[in-house]
């Protein structure tokens, strides 16, 4: 389950410490995984609660997690893809701080795991539109949250 989806990057990122505070790189227009930008946006979610499952049928996702850990969990339905029928599951957090890009057709879901407030930044390519993504409960894709 730890081989990347086709299409999807996992992108290290700097953290700056400084005794005043700390920077947080997000993204560059100059980055692998940089496709347009449509928005930005931050959303939280509890420890223990898991929002989706959700595909976008154009926006490309970059997700980055300055706040807490979240884990994503990717699922691969597009039958011509090389990872069709497959999961990827990664944990983002400080410590693991990379930028998850995240492309147009696969299913994402994604739970709160660190204790308090847990947020993410979705650096979107387009602007959200209601009619632009599909959703299923997540009892229709059968995936077990370990």
């Amino acid at each position: 389950m730890d081989k990347l989806i086709e299409g999807v990057l996992l992108t290290p990122l700097k953290q700056i410490v400084n005794p005043k505070g700390d920077i947080y790189h997000a993204m560059k227009q100059s980055d692998e995984g940089f496709n347009s930008f449509g928005e930005a946006y931050f959303s939280t979610i509890v420890k223990d609660e898991i929002k989706g499952w959700k595909k976008h049928t154009k926006m490309i996702l970059n997700l980055v997690v300055p706040i807490g850990e979240v884990e994503f969990v990717i699922y691969d339905d597009r039958k011509e893809s090389k990872t069709y029928n497959q999961f990827f599951s990664v944990k983002l957090s400080q410590k693991n701080y990379q930028r998850l890009t995240v492309p147009s057709g696969v299913w994402m879901s994604f739970r709160g795991i660190g204790e308090g407030l847990n947020m993410l930044l979705n650096l979107a390519s387009i602007e959200h539109d209601p009619n632009e993504a599909i959703r299923n409960e997540l009892v229709d894709i059968n995936y077990v949250w370990s």
